[in-house]
């Protein structure tokens, strides 16, 4: 009798609407670091909806896990609602600044390779230019590799977010609702 074959694990994307209060992204972060799962990419940032933050993170699961995160962030009193995005069509976007050499001779190259990629200079001094990138990984690294030769001084990378396509994804309403709900003077 052959063993059961494991999934292997994926980068997952998943989003969670939390309630704005100090501590819990770290009630969050201690439950990650509880049940041992890495991760590789967080954002939180606020919403529309008073009272309401969204949490984007990856990390690396199969769907076992996957589903087991999913049951672990519900436990938590400030959490909303979570969505895993994986298999949906989403956008995902990281953005990331990048300080690289550029003396006078070398500004010219550093900037076709910008407008080529879709990206912006956004500061410049005698000897050095910042660029900034938006994009999925894949693009940022491919810029990476580009302006590696011109020797980069400095790069900062934000955590990515991400969003379900087209008009899927009442979850914030649903989210604020239960905020509303659990708080009335929050939602108002």
């Amino acid at each position: 009798m052959s063993a059961p074959q494991e999934t292997p694990n994926k980068l997952r994307t998943f989003v969670a609407y939390v309630e704005d209060k100090p501590g819990v992204l770290n009630r969050i972060s201690s439950l990650f670091r509880r049940r041992n799962y890495n991760i590789v990419s967080l954002n939180v940032g606020r919403t529309h909806e008073e009272g309401v933050s969204r949490m984007t993170f990856q990390v690396e699961a199969d769907a076992d896990m996957a589903l087991r995160i999913e049951a672990n962030l519900y436990k938590l009193v400030n959490v909303l609602s979570v969505s895993d995005l994986t298999e949906m069509p989403r956008v995902v976007r990281d953005l990331a600044l990048i300080k690289v050499n550029a003396t006078p001779k070398e500004r010219a190259e550093v900037l076709q390779l910008v407008d080529i990629f879709r990206a912006r200079a956004v500061d410049v001094s005698t000897s050095t230019l910042t660029v900034e990138i938006t994009g999925d990984q894949g693009k940022i690294q491919a810029m990476v590799d580009s302006l590696r030769p011109f020797g980069i001084l400095e790069m900062v990378q934000t955590g990515t977010v991400a969003m379900a396509r087209g008009p899927a994804g009442p979850a914030v309403r649903v989210a604020h609702k239960a905020l509303a709900e659990s708080a009335p003077e929050a939602a108002e």
